[in-house]
């Protein structure tokens, strides 16, 4: 039994969420956050009176010669008093500036955390300390703070690594639910009229049972479609008998009435081949190799020697897969459209990866705002039901059925210039220099 689509979801996040909250609590246990370290008030001393002051991982002071005013912190006389008395000068001598302020229990001062009770005293966080001289001023500063600490260092190289493995993991995880998922919709694609394309199911129990969905619902698809095709050729069909006797009794009418007559039975008669055309090709099955430039070039050297104002710019040598006569009436319909409502046709065609693209303008007024309903059958472009402007409206519907049943598409243009343009796609297997 396939598993469910849920458990690997599931997975991720639980495993997600370990690994990030044991990646934090490593690193909170291994080392505090970053924060200004104390410095001894004899260090202080120190530097005010020598103007060097003594490096350490903890304490990095900065003297400067003169008085250099503090920008952060605000004063505290009992902290100057403090240092004053270590240094054994008068207390107006010193200036200082703190970030910690001092707290005050009863009539004691005491600045917060320092320990001056105990030898020898520290001072907390930032500070500016002057000392004004016979001899002139002298500046301190606490140790500056680093942008970046190895602290922060640490977090951001652990949370980095984090990303990356959930995000690799997350990638993979999510590449093996979608892959099923992409197959079937690349088979949905694929599907056409008259081919049963086998669905395989595989994936997650949730996909699987997509798949079988989608197999049942392709195969009643096609059935409905074929009884349909099957119906309405049969029907096209058996007509042809009633329209011959029809023909017959039309010979005993006046010349006038026998005249006008003939001329509908003539238009039900194209009405009806086409109506098996477009039921034929419908189930167009594509298996010979067809070079795509020779069969153009054919049928328009067929047309022009009948007539037809059609011309054919040289493209390159492209090998399609399909049907001979499908495709030769799907070009021909083309170019009789473009010749019906656009008085010339000029047909071209080009290779890319994978696909052959042909192109069929005209010089008519182009195609309405509403192009996709044209390829509806018996929906046509001109309005009257007159077979002098016309045809029967199924001329498109089967460039439609004849390209899709080759796994290509037909869409319509208007050019900038004026005109229409048919574009058709083909897969091509091959292109020839």
């Amino acid at each position: 039994m396939s598993r469910s689509i849920v458990w690997p979801i599931v997975l991720l996040v639980l495993a997600a969420v370990t690994i990030a909250s044991l990646v934090q609590f490593a690193i909170t246990f291994n080392g505090p956050p970053p924060f200004t370290p104390p410095t001894r008030i004899d260090q202080i001393v120190e530097a005010l009176k020598t103007g060097k002051a003594r490096h350490s991982r903890w304490s990095q002071l900065r003297v400067e010669e003169g008085a250099h005013p503090a920008t952060t912190g605000e004063p505290s006389p009992e902290r100057d008093a403090l240092i004053a008395r270590a240094m054994g000068v008068p207390a107006d001598q010193i200036r200082g500036h703190y970030d910690r302020p001092v707290i005050r229990s009863g009539s004691q001062a005491r600045p917060r955390f320092d320990r001056a009770s105990l030898p020898p005293a520290f001072i907390f966080g930032e500070f500016t300390v002057i000392w004004t001289g016979p001899q002139g001023a002298r500046t301190v500063h606490s140790p500056p703070r680093p942008w970046l600490t190895d602290w922060h260092k640490v977090t951001l190289a652990a949370t980095l690594a984090v990303l990356i493995v959930l995000g690799l993991g997350a990638w993979l995880i999510a590449r093996a639910i979608s892959h099923p998922i992409r197959n079937l919709a690349r088979i949905a694609r694929e599907t056409r009229l008259g081919t049963r394309t086998p669905i395989p199911q595989q994936g997650p129990r949730e996909v699987r049972e997509l798949a079988a969905a989608l197999d049942a619902m392709q195969a009643r698809i096609l059935e409905q479609a074929e009884g349909r095709t099957t119906m309405l050729a049969a029907i096209a069909h058996d007509m042809g008998t009633p329209i011959t006797r029809l023909a017959f009794w039309i010979e005993q009418l006046p010349e006038a009435a026998r005249d006008r007559a003939n001329a509908d039975i003539d238009e039900i008669r194209a009405m009806l081949a086409s109506v098996l055309r477009f039921a034929r090709d419908e189930r167009a099955d594509a298996r010979d190799r067809i070079e795509l430039g020779s069969l153009i070039e054919s049928l328009v050297e067929d047309m022009k020697a009948a007539g037809t104002p059609v011309d054919a710019e040289a493209g390159p040598r492209v090998v399609i897969r399909g049907d001979s006569p499908s495709l030769r009436r799907l070009f021909a319909n083309l170019i009789e459209n473009a010749v019906r409502y656009g008085k010339v046709a000029d047909i071209a065609w080009r290779a890319e990866p994978g696909w052959a693209e042909v192109i069929v303008d005209d010089r008519g007024p182009g195609f309405p705002d509403n192009a996709d309903s044209l390829f509806t059958p018996f929906v046509r472009g001109e309005a009257s039901r007159n077979r002098a402007t016309g045809g029967t409206g199924l001329g498109l519907a089967i460039v439609r059925s004849i390209a899709e049943a080759h796994g290509g598409a037909v869409t319509l243009e208007t050019r900038e210039g004026g005109g229409g343009r048919v574009r058709v796609r083909l897969p091509a297997e091959t292109a020839i220099n």
